[in-house]
């Protein structure tokens, strides 16, 4: 489906440059990785920036307004400003009158972040007078965002009549097997927002969490602007932070899943082979041939929790044992352990 790049940046069809730059700022400021740790802000940060980078420009805007994305991709020359608009509007995709060797170049999400701030947020501001005073403690982008006229803590305009209200929490409860094979939640949500008259009117939206395999407790995933809407002030955040249920088997230990067996003093000296059910529901048998004392653990690699940044590796499946010890022996089974043993 074809992206709305007004949408993207919140604002009308004629929207003005100084609209285009005030929506990017309040955007980028939000979305940008290094400020925004949910895993749906760098892939928002680089649509914000791509719409941007079309609508901030005439020419592409031209295209874009009358052939839509597919235009753009296509090489359309712009239209002159007495062409007549084609018969399909912006969604219809395709469109003629590309020129030879026409060829629209999109930038990159730094290139525009650099352009605006004057400096790139995968490393430190340049050097020279005019460059803002890094903030202890706060990072390089917050200097930009000074800059720029914002405000490090809330991407706030300083100085201007809008303010963020503060972001709103909430815990999201995840099974083991959630965090381990992932899944998708929906969360149906009532606000307020403002009509065309400036009044509030109560609507209900359902909010899709992807729960990626790997996730670990105190995770968040960020909804931006999802809060009441009310004049003057940019709604809050609503923030979902991840939180681990206990497991009646398992216990995570960062990458790792820690499985715990009962076994006799027997199979402790003589091996044993555990059967367990893995958290993606399959039958694993682990044969342990060592003798096992009550710190021993036997690793399994490969069988613990999957790793986020890595799809394709898992941690290890650590077991630990709980020996059961006899109550009591009788003479001749004291005397048969210490003849075996000794």
């Amino acid at each position: 489906m074809e992206v709305d790049y007004y949408k993207v940046l919140g604002v009308g069809r004629g929207a003005t440059d100084d609209e285009l730059k005030k929506a990017y700022r309040r955007l980028v400021m939000k979305y940008h990785p290094d400020k925004n740790p949910s895993p749906q802000a760098d892939p928002l940060f680089k649509q914000v920036s791509a719409a941007y980078d079309v609508l901030s420009d005439p020419d592409k805007r031209a295209v874009y307004d009358q052939y839509g994305e597919e235009g753009l991709k296509a090489g359309v020359a712009p239209p002159s400003p007495s062409a007549a608009p084609p018969p399909h509007a912006h969604g219809g995709g395709g469109g003629s009158g590309s020129g030879p060797g026409f060829r629209f170049n999109p930038r990159s999400a730094d290139e525009i972040f650099k352009e605006m701030f004057g400096g790139s947020y995968f490393g430190p501001p340049p050097r020279g007078p005019a460059t803002p005073q890094s903030v202890p403690g706060v990072g390089a982008t917050a200097s930009y965002a000074a800059a720029a006229g914002f405000s490090p803590r809330s991407g706030e305009a300083s100085g201007g009549s809008m303010r963020k209200a503060a972001a709103i929490e909430r815990q999201l409860a995840c099974s083991l097997e959630d965090l381990h094979k992932g899944a998708t939640k929906k969360m149906k949500i009532s606000r307020d927002v403002l009509d065309s008259a400036g009044k509030p009117m109560s609507v209900e939206e359902i909010l899709t969490i992807d729960i990626k395999p790997g996730w670990k407790k105190g995770t968040k995933i960020t909804f931006p602007e999802k809060g009441n809407e009310t004049r003057n002030v940019i709604p809050s955040d609503l923030v979902f932070i991840i939180e681990e249920r206990a497991h009646p088997k398992f216990k995570r230990d960062g990458n790792d899943l820690v499985y715990t067996h009962k076994i006799s003093l027997v199979d402790a000296l003589t091996g044993c082979a555990v059967q367990l059910m893995t958290l993606d529901g399959r039958s694993l048998t682990v044969p342990v041939k060592s003798v096992i004392n009550p710190t021993y653990e036997e690793v399994v690699p490969g069988e613990g929790m999957p790793i986020t940044r890595e799809p394709s590796k898992k941690g290890n499946l650590r077991i630990k044992f709980q020996i059961k010890f006899p109550t009591n022996l009788t003479a001749d089974q004291k005397a048969g352990v210490q003849q075996l043993l000794s």
